[in-house]
């Protein structure tokens, strides 16, 4: 299976710069896997499709302002330092441009109360860096960083809640688990009066998610790791859900990898908080989910291969070719496909 079998061609102007005004009002494509033509909806009609006791799987993941701009002590040029994952404490995993001139005990100053030493420098290049601060490091990030926003958004985002679902809690991720953002409370209401269940996990969505898959061969990729917790009771209503014969539904790749990875041999689905590698591609068998809402995927990614496992290849590169001769909105600020 070669990574260019999942390209396809999309015209730079449907990459959504901006979100809409309102989160439920974007588009949403509906591939029933056992049907050869798709239905073209608005998310908001999401409720027709979802049936009491069935289960909606949810990332409460929130982002944080991970890009920090300082400059090294005693130079003027420029720092990035975006943050990747916390480590241990203040340690945190980092990328850091321009690199090369962040040597280990190299010092980093953003303002008088924030300043960071580079403890050391990984195989790809990454910096592992122990942050000084004085005061509480979250209140510090929350004024001095800004939104990670993916690098095929060019525009500035006005409201830094645009890029946070309406159910975020938990922080920690470097993006946004991005088919989230659609939901408005007024449908997460709605779903949950038809008799929905709505269960929240935790994965801390990486930046490894924007990366390449720079092999010919997929299966020699090496997929990226993420940290994710699903608890007890989560697993008590995913597991009652399939016993009663009732879909589990993930809501994005990110709680669909939460689910496929927690999840036994058997079909049961147990606790656990740890880090995932699993990588979905064409030929996987899906232990858990019955259907997935996903936004539409960049050519050649680890995404579109997950969504090809879950709908085939065939039906979802049929289904991308159809919502850009329909000037559906791309990416993370785009419109959404619900795979049934």
């Amino acid at each position: 299976m070669k990574t260019s079998d999942f390209y396809y061609d999309l015209p730079h102007e449907l990459i959504a710069q901006t979100p809409l005004e309102n989160r439920q009002k974007s588009r949403m494509m509906v591939l029933d896997r056992s049907k050869e033509e798709v239905e073209h909806k608005i998310f908001e009609n999401i409720v027709d499709y979802i049936e009491p006791g069935d289960t909606l799987v949810l990332n409460d993941t929130k982002v944080i302002p991970a890009r920090l701009f300082g400059h090294r002590v005693g130079k003027e040029e420029k720092i990035e330092v975006l943050l990747l994952k916390q480590l241990t404490g203040d340690r945190w995993q980092t990328l850091v441009k321009p690199g090369k001139k962040c040597k280990i005990g190299e010092i980093i100053e953003f303002d008088e109360s924030l300043k960071l030493e580079v403890k050391d420098i990984l195989e790809d290049g990454q910096r592992v860096v122990e942050f000084m601060y004085d005061g509480i490091f979250n209140e510090i990030l929350d004024r001095l960083g800004t939104m990670p926003l993916p690098p095929y958004i060019t525009e500035k985002l006005e409201d830094q809640d645009r890029y946070q679902t309406v159910y975020s809690k938990v922080k920690g991720s470097a993006a946004a688990p991005t088919a989230g953002l659609h939901f408005t409370k007024e449908i997460l209401k709605q779903l949950e009066d038809k008799g929905v269940n709505l269960v929240y996990v935790t994965l801390h969505v990486g930046l490894g998610t924007f990366r390449p898959v720079k092999v010919d061969d997929v299966t020699k990729h090496d997929m990226h790791s993420e940290y994710y917790i699903i608890t007890k009771e989560a697993c008590d209503i995913i597991n009652d859900t399939k016993k009663k014969g009732k879909r589990v539904i993930a809501v994005g790749t990110t709680s669909c990898r939460v689910l496929e990875s927690a999840t036994a041999d058997d079909g049961i689905i147990y606790p656990h908080a740890e880090e995932t590698k699993i990588f979905i591609y064409p030929g996987y068998k899906f232990k858990m989910i019955d259907g997935l809402l996903t936004n539409f995927h960049l050519p050649e990614s680890t995404l579109i291969m997950l969504v090809s496992a879950l709908a085939t290849k065939e039906k979802i590169m049929k289904a991308y070719k159809i919502a850009v001769e329909n000037k559906y909105r791309f990416f993370s600020f785009g419109d959404c496909m619900l795979i049934l």
